[in-house]
């Protein structure tokens, strides 16, 4: 394939004078003929908008499940993790910038070869991850319907900034997704992520309404948004949705525009107990040697899933703590 001229995208209107309106995501960006949008992904060629991305990969690894991360879905199961370039937010503190900002070397690949590749390396996990995946919408659609027909789970790893129509249509495709909710502040978003709150909160709402199941990230920058009130309100907005949605609390370190020492231990414990009061299952990441990491059961306390880096030894019983029977949220056969 040849993405010289793009491949038709979808979600955009043509206004006057050919020029097109993309609807994928809360930017709406209005374009004039041969000008970008925001992500740098979509382009209006003749009055027509096309993904300048489909097919292009830049980043391909066999990965554990839980590095995405995802605990409460298959744990201990390899998945094969792939992604392209750009991105529709600009976060100073991106730690994939060279491929959400930069404009990086690429394969391309077809949604059936990438199907084929899981098939060939016995994974029953594909996961979109890396850089954003929403902006790579029509590849990763295509591609996860093949997926399913072919019974491989299929992974979303995303900040959730897409507007209602497309999510409502790709989540259907979509065994489980891990929302990067940055803040829970709006002029956190614009500040330095050049995006907004607002659709995020709708979407995560949407997702945890669905079928589809939903981890929630939030890396945490010392003096950013460790705030104990922004902290609350975060898990408890999260709780309303459902007390059992994971949250993987992780530590930023500095990355791309950000030169801010990494977050502050002190601010994560903290954060971690305001959590823990409202959530059944909160984790720490990116904090090497921590046992926050482990699954514990809510009702009798006991660690049912314990992990060492990204590895993780289940001791459930078919869902069940082996202690007390209680019933842990998630997937796991």
């Amino acid at each position: 394939m040849n993405n010289s001229q793009g491949y038709p995208a979808r979600f955009y209107q043509v206004e006057e004078g050919k020029e097109v309106r993309c609807l994928l995501c809360p930017h709406n960006c209005q374009l004039t003929p041969g000008a970008l949008g925001r992500c740098r992904t979509r382009k209006n060629i003749a009055g027509k908008l096309n993904s300048l991305n489909y097919g292009e990969v830049s980043s391909i690894s066999l990965d554990p499940i839980e590095k995405k991360p995802l605990y409460h879905f298959h744990p201990e199961a390899r998945t094969l993790s792939v992604g392209t370039w750009g991105c529709n937010l600009s976060c100073g503190f991106c730690q994939n910038w060279r491929i959400s900002q930069d404009s990086p070397q690429v394969r391309e690949l077809s949604p059936q070869e990438v199907v084929e590749l899981c098939q060939n390396r016995g994974v029953e996990i594909l996961a979109f991850t890396y850089s954003e995946p929403l902006i790579w919408y029509e590849f990763v659609s295509e591609t996860a319907e093949l997926a399913q027909a072919e019974k491989i789970a299929t992974v979303l790893v995303s900040n959730g900034f897409v507007n209602p129509e497309p999510l409502a249509e790709l989540i259907p495709k979509i065994s489980a997704c891990n929302i990067d909710l940055k803040s829970f502040r709006d002029e956190f978003y614009r500040k330095f992520c050049q995006g907004e709150l607002a659709p995020v909160k709708k979407n995560l709402e949407y997702i945890a309404a669905s079928s589809t199941h939903l981890e929630v990230t939030n890396l945490l920058i010392s003096g950013k948004n460790t705030s104990q009130s922004e902290i609350e309100e975060l898990v408890k907005f999260l709780a309303d949705l459902e007390p059992e949605i994971p949250l993987h609390i992780s530590r930023y370190h500095p990355a791309y525009k950000f030169r801010e020492p990494a977050t502050d231990i002190e601010d994560l414990l903290r954060a971690y107990a305001l959590a823990k009061e409202h959530l059944s299952y909160v984790y720490l990441g990116n904090v090497p040697g921590n046992d926050k990491s482990n699954t514990s059961c809510p009702n009798c306390g006991s660690q049912v899933i314990i992990r060492e880096g990204f590895s993780a030894h289940n001791y459930l019983q078919k869902n069940r703590c082996p202690e007390c029977r209680h019933v842990i949220a998630g997937i796991f056969n």
